[in-house]
């Protein structure tokens, strides 16, 4: 085996243990973050949709910085201070008594987010050949969902005793992770050239078809974030009790572990990148409309089933194509822009969310923010058909049968 073919088979074990280890270190507190301080704590759900659209928008907004500076610099050094940071994020999480104090916490876990996420995920482009990367983010996925739900097991499970203990165990797992990445992540560069910060954010900037397709896909990312805010609040409300949220990451869990490789695998070879992605947005769009008029945990239920399945179908769709659109000699630039989507969406999908939440509350009409969120679905769906509409693909990806 050559040393390139090596590094690759090596590289790939190495970023599903580094990727498990940051699943569970963020899906141990994430979940629970609004039961905490919506359910617990009495808090607006306004206020902790402010602290995760923060949290959101520096990590995925800054992005593009933190994949330049990497792809300058390497991965290794940001990677390893960025999960640092976020370590001391969620220890400053665990004392938080006061909005400003919770907000300061997210902001901290953004920032370590923006210096590490671009760089891992260009690692991912990096070393996995092309044909193979459609497969391997859906391995990825599979892994998410399942440390997904051990990580919130485990949270709810602390969290009856202590939120602090929920915060601990997940700053314990970023710090496990970082001396994981310092100890045996070779000093890989992202690029194929020693590209100049500058340099890599203006090439990112001039791909007018890349800005379009990122910025697009903000309308799917308001829908895909409700995950860790609405989508919990409303299983514990209907539920009575934080426990069923836990049941929420288990049916994640099992579809994905079930259905998404083979949805994946069937799918690649048939039907278009931008179609699989459209797909999975409208059955997301469809799943979310009647949430509001749920009623009992099976209905419910049903529904996030139906939102889930919309996700597999979308997620590893919408992963590839952002990497088969990147260009090589800016990979990390171009990775880290195109959180910029998921920066916005995230951002307007937490703080509106919330908004809408409460004020559905008030006016007692539950549906509103489904509803709004529903709509939100449609239009990007169609933005995404006029998006693609011409028959040329995407840079980077063959003719079908090509």
């Amino acid at each position: 085996m050559s040393h390139v073919s090596q590094a690759r088979s090596l590289g790939k074990y190495f970023l599903l243990i580094d990727n498990m280890l940051v699943v569970l270190g963020f899906f141990v507190v994430f979940p629970l973050i609004s039961i905490r301080f919506v359910d617990q704590m009495g808090w607006a759900a306004v206020l902790v949709g402010i602290a995760l659209g923060l949290r959101q928008l520096i990590q995925q907004g800054l992005g593009i910085f933190g994949g330049a500076i990497a792809d300058r610099f390497g991965a290794k050094p940001m990677i390893v201070t960025g999960m640092l940071m976020r370590a001391a994020g969620f220890a400053t999480m665990g004392i938080a008594q006061d909005p400003w104090l919770l907000w300061f916490s997210c902001f901290l876990s953004g920032l370590g987010g923006t210096l590490f996420d671009p760089p891992r995920t260009a690692l991912v482009v990096k070393l996995i050949r092309p044909a193979q990367r459609g497969r391997f983010f859906s391995l990825l996925m599979m892994q998410d969902s399942a440390g997904a739900v051990i990580g919130a097991l485990l949270g709810s499970w602390l969290l009856q005793y202590d939120f602090r203990l929920v915060c601990a165990a997940g700053a314990a797992l970023f710090v496990l992770c970082a001396a994981f990445n310092a100890w045996l992540l070779p000093a890989w560069k992202l690029s194929g050239v020693r590209t100049p910060v500058r340099e890599g954010i203006g090439r990112v900037m001039r791909d007018r078809r890349f800005v379009t397709y990122v910025l697009t896909l903000a309308g799917y990312h308001m829908l895909s974030v409700q995950v860790m805010l609405m989508l919990p609040i409303m299983v514990n409300d209907i539920g009575g009790s934080p426990a069923p949220v836990k049941w929420m990451y288990a049916i994640e869990a099992c579809l994905s572990l079930t259905l998404l490789y083979p949805i994946a695998r069937w799918s690649e070879k048939r039907f278009r990148l931008e179609h699989r992605l459209m797909a999975g947005l409208l059955l997301m769009t469809l799943s979310m409309l009647p949430i509001g008029l749920a009623s009992s945990l099976q209905q419910l239920f049903t529904l996030i089933c139906t939102f889930y399945i919309g996700s597999i179908i979308a997620e590893p769709a919408r992963e590839t194509l952002s990497a088969s659109l990147a260009d090589a000699r800016a990979r990390g630039s171009y990775m880290g822009f195109s959180r910029l989507g998921l920066a916005l969406g995230g951002a307007l999908g937490y703080i509106g969310g919330g908004w809408l939440f409460d004020l559905g509350k008030l006016l007692r009409q539950p549906e509103l923010p489904w509803l709004m969120l529903g709509a939100i679905g449609i239009a990007t769906f169609f933005a995404l058909g006029w998006q693609f509409s011409p028959k040329r693909p995407p840079r980077g990806m063959p003719e079908p049968g090509a």
